[in-house]
């Protein structure tokens, strides 16, 4: 997991806080304080607080905006300028735009310092907070502009992946770059890119680090057949299901079974068993059936096929035994050869074939 960077501040948190309150009466600063979390890194509920003054949550709001309101008018406001310049600086070295919560993870590391910093966001004038919504999460920016131009090349991200699709980070990243227009050359580095994608609620990493849409199963992991999706497909190749169940509890430290494991991978379409015990994913072109049914599609996409053809496709698809495909060919109710020696389907299974392909007649 990348670590995220921290921003050293040439300010204490707790002691601002306590200079931008110092002038409130006692109930206005215990209201702030107890709703931001300066005190108890546990934020109170307006009905909580309106509950200990006996009065409603919609007066403890009156008095929350009031007290903010002289904050802001207040002499400390002004000493702490060069304080909520340093926090602007921070937002803008990380692009300008960040959601809330990667904010906080670079300004602080403790839950109580991170309140005193969210603090001084929502009292600051030079800061502008954007709602948490169903395509973003909450974020603060100090460019207005730029926060627009991001918010646009996000839409246009997400319309442009589709929800199969697992890109690398850098993938991800040149794909968004391509859509952010008006933002000048070389102000986008790699890590400011990330900043942006993280912004947004509509793609993100699954737990392999590969970027994709959020409503994907391939990016948020729910069970057993998700790890094993993720597993075989940064594998490449086919894969014994016990060894699926050792990979999904070493890879993601995730109990899992083998005999579950085996029963997840039965019941999902994305994986097709290609041997004893061997699943691929069906996206790899891998073909669904026994052995017989892969022989009679082959049979019925190429026509007749020599022995040594079918073995050679049938081997593609499946991890057998030479012998089980002959085995399977001498089955008389789906195989036959033709007067040059070649397989083709039998009359019966013909018959059945056309009968399916038949179109109902309209009424």
């Amino acid at each position: 997991m990348k670590k995220t960077r921290k921003i050293k501040l040439s300010f204490k948190p707790h002691q601002s806080s306590k200079k931008l309150l110092r002038g409130l009466k006692d109930r206005d600063r215990y209201v702030l304080e107890s709703r931001f979390g300066l005190v108890e890194p546990e934020k109170k509920t307006l009905e909580s607080i309106g509950q200990e003054y006996d009065i409603t949550r919609e007066r403890v709001r009156q008095i929350q905006d009031a007290a903010l309101k002289a904050i802001r008018k207040s002499d400390s406001y002004d000493e702490a300028k060069e304080i909520f310049g340093e926090i602007e600086e921070a937002i803008n070295n990380l692009g300008g735009i960040i959601s809330e919560d990667n904010l906080l993870e670079h300004m602080a590391e403790d839950d109580i310092s991170q309140n005193h910093i969210h603090f001084h966001l929502v009292v600051g004038d030079n800061f502008k907070k954007f709602k948490e919504d169903k395509k973003f999460k909450a974020r603060w920016s100090v460019n207005g502009s730029l926060a627009d131009k991001v918010h646009r090349a996000l839409e246009k991200l997400h319309s442009h992946v589709t929800e199969e699709e697992l890109l690398s980070e850098e993938q991800m990243i040149l794909k968004f770059l391509d859509r952010l227009d008006g933002v000048e050359d070389g102000y986008v580095d790699r890590d400011i890119a990330e900043e942006f994608l993280r912004l947004s609620k509509m793609v993100d990493k699954n737990p392999l680090g590969d970027w994709g849409l959020t409503s994907s199963q391939n990016v948020s992991v729910r069970g057993i057949r998700d790890y094993a999706y993720l597993i075989m497909k940064k594998n490449g190749s086919p894969m014994h299901f016990r060894e699926v169940a050792e990979a999904i509890t070493d890879t993601f430290n995730k109990k899992a079974h083998p005999a579950t494991t085996h029963n997840e991978l039965i019941k999902d379409e994305r994986f097709v068993l290609v041997g004893r015990g061997m699943y691929g994913l069906e996206e790899w072109g891998y073909r669904s059936g026994v052995v017989k049914d892969v022989i009679k599609e082959l049979i019925e996409e190429r026509g007749p096929m020599t022995k040594e053809e079918i073995i050679d496709a049938v081997l593609k698809e499946r991890y057998l035994k030479e012998n089980t495909i002959l085995v399977n060919l001498s089955n008389k109710q789906y195989f036959k050869k033709d007067d040059e020696g070649r397989y083709i389907l039998s009359d019966k299974i013909k018959a059945k074939t056309k009968t399916k392909a038949k179109p109902k007649k309209s009424s």
